[in-house]
């Protein structure tokens, strides 16, 4: 088994596009129309073929209801590896981000907290 797809909850797919390509830095990968939403992901710029982020669309009432009490309750929905997180943090704070918590180093890791603007927490992590 490989992990190929993997998916995060958003409140708007074409604001999540936005903020992920435009603001994160994910390239598009898919736009599949079916129905009232769509088939939407993207990628690491670094690995095209990897991993595709799934930009689900919360069409099921509770979705709503998981997403909301996680980012209320401070959980990232999703983690993402970086390689210099000060640098990252510095540009995505330029870029208008707005962040929860900034670096912070904990035990073997340094972790950033962030909103996607979608209705998630986001975590970024350097090890």
């Amino acid at each position: 088994m490989r992990i190929k797809v993997t998916s995060v909850m958003v409140d708007d797919q074409d604001k999540a596009l936005k903020f992920y390509t435009e603001i994160l830095g994910f390239v598009f990968k898919r736009d599949i129309p079916l129905g009232e939403h769509k088939w939407l992901t993207v990628v690491s710029k670094d690995e095209q073929d990897g991993v595709e982020l799934l930009l689900e669309p919360m069409a099921f009432p509770p979705a709503r209801v998981f997403q909301k009490a996680l980012f209320d309750a401070g959980i990232p929905a999703i983690m993402f590896l970086v390689t210099d997180i000060q640098k990252e943090y510095e540009r995505l704070q330029k870029a208008g981000v707005e962040f929860n918590m900034a670096p912070t180093r904990m035990g073997p890791s340094t972790i950033a907290v962030f909103k996607d603007t979608c209705g998630n927490n986001v975590q970024i992590f350097q090890v």
